[in-house]
């Protein structure tokens, strides 16, 4: 466990590195788009994993079964969905067993191979369980109990690596396996965004995350002052202090991907024509490894270890 474009990537072997597509589950996110790039990107060879969220159809599911909604906020400032027992259970079956049925069925039709895998199959994504967290209510700090939630902290990559070689698209989707004991474990909601950033990262892959907005801005509410490109540590702090809302956690996705081994990350819109092209070749919001990670300094640490071992 543990771009296709004019001049693509490589992993330094010569080889491309694969894609992630993390395909947002908001209302306003079209995923046609996203299904033909994949399709297209497949037929030219370019090994693809595509992860997804669903957070409007869990929602439309729990007002069918009369629960309600409920999103708290953290004391950083990220707002997340509370996720007790029976909110767990509609999760499941929306997640898993809805919006992922759906998205390998639409890519089937296009052509590809899919293979529908929640974080549970395989331990694909594996990490302990979160059942309380700290929240913000009525401006005081509180600890709420009975949470269903995690952050990925391995992946099997190794059975994406063997469904990737035979040929297969692996349609990742929440929920994971959350660690309770050493032996046990039970499904956890698990934020789409970071668990597409920790395939990324064990893959090595190039990270592209659609959203139903163009990139980060720098001032949230002019979509004129798109931030194209982050390639240095300063550029950087400029992209995280400009990052609110929802957009928090894409940057601390992205930051965690690269952190972990992923190439490059790239925020985009999902709604435009050709989304994942378009992002692999420049659209949107692109941020380098060199960004967030010091190579000479890895690279240093790297050596005195092999000195010291």
């Amino acid at each position: 466990m543990t771009g296709f474009g004019s001049t693509p990537l490589t992993d330094g072997s010569g080889d491309v590195p694969p894609v992630v597509v993390k395909l947002g589950g908001a209302r306003a996110v079209d995923p046609a788009g996203a299904v033909g790039d994949v399709a297209h990107l497949v037929a030219n060879g370019r090994s693809v994993v595509v992860v997804h969220g669903g957070s409007t159809a869990v929602d439309d599911l729990l007002d069918r079964l009369g629960i309600e909604s409920e999103y708290v906020e953290t004391p950083s400032g990220v707002t997340g969905r509370f996720t007790d027992a029976e909110t767990m259970e509609a999760f499941t079956m929306a997640m898993a067993g809805g919006v992922n049925t759906d998205l390998v069925t639409a890519m089937k039709n296009a052509g590809v191979d899919a293979v529908g895998l929640s974080g549970v199959d395989g331990g694909l994504l594996t990490g302990p369980r979160k059942s309380a967290v700290r929240v913000v209510e009525d401006g005081k700090k509180k600890i709420r109990r009975g949470d269903h939630s995690g952050t990925p902290k391995q992946v099997n990559d190794g059975l994406l690596d063997t469904l990737l070689a035979d040929g297969y698209t692996p349609v990742v989707s929440p929920p994971m396996f959350g660690t309770e004991s050493e032996s046990e474990g039970t499904p956890v909601n698990t934020d789409a965004d970071r668990a597409a950033a920790a395939v990324a990262g064990a893959l090595g892959a190039e990270l592209v995350v659609l959203t139903d907005v163009s990139g980060v801005y720098a001032d949230p509410d002019d979509p004129d002052t798109l931030i194209e490109s982050v390639v240095t540590s300063e550029e950087y702090d400029a992209l995280t202090d400009a990052a609110e809302g929802f957009m928090t956690r894409k940057v601390m996705a992205a930051t965690e991907a690269l952190e972990s081994g992923a190439s490059a990350v790239t925020v985009a819109d999902a709604n435009v024509r050709d989304p994942v092209v378009a992002a692999l070749d420049g659209a949107g919001t692109r941020i380098e490894r060199s960004a967030v990670v010091d190579e000479d300094r890895h690279a240093d640490a790297a050596a005195d270890a092999e000195v010291d071992g």
